[in-house]
């Protein structure tokens, strides 16, 4: 079963989340930088006008170009309120998405326990980068940055959290320590594991595709989307802001999720949850 926050701890980490995306908006704003919300904040803006009650963060999409000029303007301006947490920055962090934290709070969670990183409450950012319209040629774009992704992960986690049992579970789980012992005996850096997986990301942003899409996810098809069904974007509610969404995500929720409509079972209700949680004033709310 999944672990779950008290009701006022969950709605101050979220009242957080938002202060981090209002003033992320903003320099997006002033410099006419695209981003949209995806995932989960698009099925609490669609189901809930806010956040799903239970949900611990910001889903933020953006693509490639204005990713890294908005990454530039937050060191420019904000960089006295908030960090980039990405592998460029902290070679320990093991994901390929990029985390905007607030400075002087923490947000240390279960899943990546034991990950050297200064941790805190976050908008998570995710660069859309054009895949290629051939069949074959988008398979062997996908999977080859989804392959440097997960040599990412068993870089910094030995024994990551996978979702078998039983023997394949002890079987899955041998492998991917052999694999994080091999790494780190070869000394292959992180950095270098995050380029080559960037490069393959990056492979089609010279010419024009139909699509885009974030490729180092739970499987790399998840976020893909198709160009004119993506802009131009659209507001809706979210909480006390108008915020950007894709053009079709009603139709992009219901290719994914089904019926996004209806409240899932308790049990696959998902959370980042923390077992160090601190707002900025030195208490660990997690105990």
């Amino acid at each position: 079963m999944p672990r779950f926050y008290e009701p006022e701890v969950i709605r101050r980490v979220q009242l957080t989340e938002m202060e981090i995306l209002k003033d992320f908006m903003k320099i997006c704003d002033e410099h006419h930088l695209r981003y949209f919300a995806v995932a989960g904040t698009g099925i609490g803006a669609m189901r809930h006008g806010g956040f799903i009650p239970w949900d611990d963060d910001i889903d933020i999409a953006l693509p490639r170009e204005d990713f890294e000029r908005a990454l530039q303007l937050v060191r420019e301006k904000l960089s006295d309120r908030y960090y980039i947490l990405n592998t460029e920055e902290d070679p320990n962090y093991p994901l390929m998405s990029t985390r905007l934290c607030k400075r002087g709070t923490k947000f240390q969670e279960y899943a990546l326990q034991g990950v050297d990183c200064e941790f805190g409450i976050f908008l998570d950012l995710y660069a859309y980068d054009n895949v290629a319209d051939g069949k074959f040629a988008y398979f062997v774009q996908a999977w080859t940055a989804w392959f440097w992704s997960k040599l990412l992960i068993l870089r910094s986690i030995p024994h990551p959290y996978l979702g078998f049992t039983g023997g394949k579970a002890k079987a899955a789980q041998a492998v991917c320590g052999l694999v994080h012992r091999l790494m780190k005996w070869f000394h292959i850096s992180p950095k270098w594991i995050y380029r080559k997986c960037i490069r393959q990301c990056k492979k089609y942003n010279h010419v024009h595709t139909k699509r885009m899409g974030y490729l180092c996810d739970t499987s790399p098809h998840w976020n893909t989307m198709e160009k004119d069904k993506t802009f131009p974007l659209e507001k809706h509610s979210f909480e006390d802001v108008q915020l950007n969404f894709p053009k079709d995500i009603h139709g992009m929720l219901v290719n994914f999720y089904g019926d996004y409509m209806q409240m899932p079972p308790v049990e696959k209700r998902k959370t980042h949850y923390p077992y160090v949680l601190d707002f900025g004033d030195g208490i660990n709310v997690a105990k």
